[in-house]
């Protein structure tokens, strides 16, 4: 086959997908989206402050001013801020001990803590 032969006949196949793929998208139906919009979340009764949200998103700058968008934008603020219930229940991490096991706290009047004390200057004075 000569050169031109080939490309000719690649630029037919090339013509004829590109009809085909125009014919088949001009004949699809139109189907609605398969999104969750705000009617969805109406009827479910799901997060009002979504709502409230979404409704101040399409207001557009004039949100800016609106006392409830004004107010919805702060509680979603602090929902999305606060620390969650899980982080406040847990306790505080130890830092490691000097072999690198946690420390635990000392309980005061504690009488094996106190016999284990390290024993303080005052303590090897005393004892001479």
């Amino acid at each position: 086959m000569d050169g031109k032969v080939l490309a000719r006949l690649g630029a037919v196949i090339f013509v004829a997908v590109a009809i085909t793929a125009t014919i088949i998208e001009l004949t699809r139906k139109d189907e609605p989206p398969l999104h969750r919009g705000v009617t969805a979340a109406t009827e479910t009764g799901v997060d009002a402050i979504k709502i409230e949200l979404r409704r101040c998103q399409q207001l557009g700058e004039a949100g800016t001013r609106d006392s409830a968008c004004l107010r919805t934008w702060a509680e979603n603020r602090e929902r999305f801020l606060k620390p969650s219930q899980a982080l406040q229940s847990q306790p505080a991490p130890q830092s490691p001990g000097p072999h690198g096991q946690p420390q635990n706290p000392p309980v005061p009047n504690d009488p094996v803590v106190i016999d284990t004390a390290p024993e303080t200057d005052s303590q090897t004075n005393e004892a001479r």
